[in-house]
């Protein structure tokens, strides 16, 4: 069973059109090529696959509590809200 990180890494680069490998935990959406539609596709695909629900504003990423800065910014952000549905 893949971990969370190993999931949402796997997101990431499908969006990017990479390889898993390609894309560290320091890597920004930036470094990886993924602009703000490509960041909302993935947010969609983070949310079916962990059935979550972002708190995310694709208009002013600035004004949300969802840290986009880095992947591992990512995953801790997801790793918060499956911890906050138990």
């Amino acid at each position: 069973m893949s971990t969370i990180q190993d999931r949402v890494i796997e997101i990431i680069a499908e969006q990017a059109v990479l390889e898993p490998a390609d894309v560290t935990l320091d890597s920004t959406l930036e470094d990886l090529g993924i602009d703000s539609l490509g960041l909302v596709e993935s947010i969609f695909a983070i949310e079916e696959a962990f059935d979550i629900s972002v708190p995310f504003n694709a208009n002013e990423p600035d004004k949300s509590d969802f840290d986009i800065s880095s992947v591992r910014a990512i995953v801790a952000g997801i790793e918060r809200l499956i911890a906050e549905q138990t």
